[in-house]
């Protein structure tokens, strides 16, 4: 069958939808053929006649019958209806059986996981690429992680011992994350993120492993960086997206180390700011795991559909601090940083440059299956984001700089 399509966005009437369409229509170019769906017929026209996309489709997530048509008619489905478990697992089901590519921007690791145990082989035989995680999470640590070690082996000719990464940003909260969040939790899902390498490949699963890939949640001071480090709130998904990569990477004979390790933090510049953001992460960690914790979150949060406002998305930034060691002992540094919301503008620009970088590169590596956004869009992808936005610098330490917002 002919796909009509070059993507379909999905869920493209939610908040973070709505900008995602924008993005295309804006950044898309003349010749892309794209169309959106969701469940609202009346929204869908609405928006259509805004973003000018060429179809608009009625997709309940509860109608397989209307999810296998909507997929048949295109070459890839971008997704933004979330929680993902509950409204895009049939979408990947009925991409896998027709022949379309997958991108969404999930951070539902247990449900990848999940996927990962049902359709990795499949979308392998039939040259799918199925990329969850396009978002902040995990983009810039995936990618980020990638480039340092690809450095190294340039500049060094040495694989990578270590990287460990930091963060600083600024933005508001969506309440489609939220609600992400909370499925989780209440399906028990929360409890397999505590595994250090939950999505990794078998062979690459062991106790052994999984001992040295704990995750560091202490908060102290780094003379490296000349901060105080603490448990980001990304990280549990972040780095387990980083583990996977550099385990398919190594099963292709390209490995980062032979014992290549990673570590994710937020930073502070003092002490008692450490602590406190510390101490508030692991509150809202704790109330997500009590059902009055759960009821207290919905009443305060952000309801489903709704988010920032405009002038918050565009006053937020990234700023992301590298440090990777080769195994040869040299040590570099690379700051990225991005202007805007992480989990909005940003988020939003991580997903549609995926998603055209897989649209319009020829020189894409040649895999398929449940991929990470470094295995399966690797270089072209990079490149995409440095000229979308994302800016990065790299020095050996003892050059590195202060990358100010």
């Amino acid at each position: 069958m002919t796909k009509r399509l070059d993507l379909i966005l999905y869920g493209a009437t939610g908040f973070t939808g709505r900008q995602a369409a924008a993005y295309f229509a804006k950044h898309g170019g003349s010749g892309l053929r794209w169309g959106i769906a969701g469940r609202r017929e009346d929204a869908l026209k609405g928006l259509a006649a805004e973003c000018g996309a060429t179809e608009w489709i009625v997709a309940d997530a509860h109608d397989n019958e209307a999810i296998r048509a909507m997929v048949a008619r295109t070459q890839m489905v971008v997704s933004t209806a979330g929680p993902f478990s509950q409204y895009s697992d049939p979408v990947v089901a009925a991409c896998v059986e027709h022949g379309a590519h997958y991108l969404d921007i999930t951070g539902e690791t247990p449900w990848v996981r999940s996927l990962i145990d049902r359709f990795h082989e499949a979308a392998v035989s039939k040259g799918l690429r199925i990329l969850p995680l396009c978002g902040f999470d995990s983009v810039p640590s995936d990618l980020g992680v990638w480039n340092c070690v690809r450095e190294i082996r340039r500049r060094y000719g040495s694989g990578t011992a270590g990287v460990t990464s930091s963060f600083r940003v600024k933005g508001g909260l969506n309440g489609g994350t939220v609600a992400s969040a909370l499925a989780m939790a209440e399906s028990g899902q929360g409890r397999a993120l505590r595994d250090p390498i939950l999505l990794n490949p078998p062979e690459a699963r062991n106790d052994t492993l999984r001992r040295q890939c704990r995750d560091d949640l202490s908060i102290h001071f780094d003379p490296t960086r000349q901060r105080w480090l603490l448990p980001f709130i990304m990280a549990a998904i972040n780095t387990r997206v980083v583990r996977r990569s550099a385990a398919l990477f190594a099963q292709a004979g390209n490995p980062y180390g032979e014992t290549f390790q990673y570590q994710e933090y937020g930073e502070s510049q003092g002490r008692l700011g450490a602590y406190l953001q510390g101490s508030a992460m692991m509150m809202f960690d704790r109330a997500l795991g009590k059902k009055w914790g759960r009821s207290m979150i919905r009443r305060l949060a952000p309801k489903p559909g709704t988010g920032p406002s405009l002038a918050t998305r565009e006053a937020g930034f990234v700023r992301q601090h590298f440090i990777a060691e080769a195994e040869t002992g040299e040590v570099l540094s690379m700051g990225l940083k991005c202007s805007g919301d992480p989990g909005n503008r940003v988020t939003v620009l991580c997903l549609c440059e995926a998603a055209l970088t897989m649209l319009t590169c020829d020189h894409l590596p040649a895999v398929a299956g449940l991929l990470t956004p470094a295995t399966g869009l690797g270089e072209a992808y990079f490149k995409r984001l440095q000229q979308a936005g994302f800016s990065t610098e790299i020095t050996p330490l003892s050059e590195s700089k202060e990358m100010t917002p």
